[in-house]
């Protein structure tokens, strides 16, 4: 066995308890870590199989950003774990079956849809035309597959503009200033020039003061 294959069952091993981690952590932040460490070894995965392109957008987009994000969600959540486990064994056996057929088809599309004869022959190409993987993908992705990267690209921009829509609700205690009047407002409006005297003369005070003191004698 040499040190490639040392890796892959290493990280594979990693990926797989991290995993089953995910699952069975009582606690909801040791999950996303858990999460968080299986994105880490699939990483490691792509990068043995050099599809480095891969391996690095997993690391940002999933390890940089939403897992982040999640974490942070999870830590302010005050999540109930008693009411969450409820009916768990209830729907077990569904799980069960759903988990075992997704299994069964990954491993029917692993035994039949790859070979190992595929690999130098990739190798061969992509050194015969002295171009990365990266290259050859972003050629793939805005030549023969530019109709569905767009679609796909219309389809996310929806959905963010409807999950903004869906939590953009005006609340009374929000306070907010309308474009509009901000744009017909006049300096007139805003601001009063008050004429005022220049100089004003300063009030005697000795001359006050003088008749307290007799009083008080």
């Amino acid at each position: 066995m040499d040190i490639q294959a040392g890796f892959f069952y290493l990280f594979s091993a990693v990926l797989l308890f991290s995993a089953f981690r995910v699952v069975t952590a009582r606690n909801p932040v040791h999950a996303v870590l858990f999460l968080m460490l299986a994105f880490s070894q699939a990483a490691g995965i792509w990068l043995l199989l050099k599809a480095e392109f891969l391996a690095i957008t997993l690391v940002l987009v999933y390890l940089g950003a939403v897992m982040v994000l999640f974490l942070f969600v999870v830590m302010m959540l005050d999540i109930n774990i008693d009411s969450v486990r409820q009916g768990f064994w209830k729907h077990f056996p569904l799980a069960l079956g759903v988990g075992a057929v997704i299994t069964l088809e990954m491993a029917a599309v692993l035994k039949g849809g790859f070979s190992a004869a595929q690999a130098p022959e990739m190798q061969a190409v992509l050194a015969a035309v002295n171009v990365g993987n990266t290259k050859m993908l972003g050629g793939l992705l805005y030549t023969q597959y530019l109709y569905p990267v767009q679609i796909a690209a219309v389809i996310l921009l929806v959905a963010m503009i409807a999950a903004i829509a869906l939590t953009l609700r005006e609340r009374k205690t929000t306070k907010k200033i309308d474009p509009s009047i901000q744009v017909r407002a006049k300096a007139a409006d805003r601001l009063v020039v008050v004429s005022m005297q220049a100089t004003q003369a300063a009030p005697a005070v000795e001359e006050a003061a003088a008749p307290a003191e007799e009083t008080k004698r």
